[in-house]
């Protein structure tokens, strides 16, 4: 399963409550969602935030799609052979940090939510919230 045209607009969806939950927390993000496979789908990145967090962002939403679990469960092994040797046929695009969870629709993996910008605690609640209304 993919994410489709109709839930790509809820990626939109996704970033607003992403980019809510950071205006509660004071911080400026960026959001990237992406589809299974780690490819952008959507993607906005808040005033004032700092222009690395876009690559966090995407790195931390392409880990968390490729493993299918919050991608700072994977921080503990990043240092692991096989998740650098990962990471490094991915393109070095999969960053093994706290702030991105994926996205289940029906059972299926559809993509995941990823965050950059605060503490990876801040990172995650608001991919969290992200993800949550695309589900919704």
């Amino acid at each position: 399963m993919s994410v489709t045209l109709a839930q790509a607009n809820q990626a939109n969806q996704a970033i607003a409550a992403a980019i809510g939950k950071a205006h509660v927390l004071g911080i400026n993000i960026s959001v990237s969602v992406c589809d299974p496979g780690g490819r952008l789908v959507a993607f906005a990145r808040m005033d004032g935030s700092h222009w690395g967090a876009g690559y966090g962002s995407q790195g931390k939403a392409v880990a968390s799609a490729g493993f299918a679990r919050p991608s700072g469960l994977l921080a503990e092994r990043a240092a692991a052979p096989i998740m650098r040797g990962i990471a490094q046929a991915e393109g070095g695009h999969m960053f093994y940090a706290k702030g991105a969870v994926p996205i289940f629709i029906d059972g299926a993996l559809a993509g995941a939510c990823g965050v950059g910008g605060g503490t990876g605690e801040q990172d995650e609640e608001c991919a969290v919230a992200g993800s949550t209304a695309v589900l919704g």
